[in-house]
């Protein structure tokens, strides 16, 4: 899957990027006063930056995650197009240490691959699932992944700890994995009907 996401990547990076963010505004209400964690792209990953842009452009706070320990949560920290980011020892751009951490109301998530019952592979360190997790027992938290169409696969391997998502948007589509009657649930508890 990594070779075929790099082989998109390289073909179709930047026009992808932009109809995810398109796909994404369309479908995925980000309420004013929302923090939005998403993630600096490594490795071929889908590039979230434009739909960040977008966003900061709307006055929506943004942050990005922040591994401070190994087999903990992801820290989400403040972050700002433009501002620069420091070097993670694993390769990833993150925001500084002293950067203010923020609770996310939307987690934007990298796929390596995912399926259409909103299961996702990852890097296989489970930092979103347990981050997923950790959020969803403080309150809502909707995830969304984001990726190229082609990364979907009929059934991801899961393990009683993976977490589904509750959207996914590439290129060519959003896909809302939950039964129609949940997902209604789901909204009108999370636009706080």
């Amino acid at each position: 899957m990594r070779a075929a996401r790099a082989r998109i990547h390289a073909l179709e990076a930047t026009s992808a990027a932009r109809a995810v963010r398109d796909r994404f505004l369309a479908q995925i209400d980000v309420p004013q006063n929302a923090v939005v964690a998403a993630y600096a792209a490594f490795g071929g990953e889908l590039d979230p930056l434009p739909l960040l842009e977008a966003l900061a452009a709307k006055g929506v706070a943004l942050a990005l995650p922040v591994v401070e320990a190994k087999a903990a949560p992801l820290v989400f920290r403040a972050w700002e197009p433009g501002t620069p980011l420091v070097q993670h020892r694993f390769g990833m751009a993150e925001p500084p240490r002293d950067a203010p951490a923020l609770v996310p109301d939307i987690v934007v998530a990298p796929l390596l691959a995912f399926d259409r019952q909103g299961y996702r592979l990852g890097y296989g360190g489970g930092y979103y699932d347990r981050t997923l997790a950790a959020l969803r027992k403080r309150g809502r938290v909707l995830a969304v992944g984001i990726g190229f169409a082609l990364q979907e696969m009929p059934n991801v391997p899961r393990a009683p700890h993976d977490v589904p998502l509750d959207w996914i948007v590439t290129e060519r589509a959003a896909l809302a994995p939950l039964a129609a009657d949940a997902r209604a649930d789901h909204w009108m508890s999370w636009k706080g009907f």
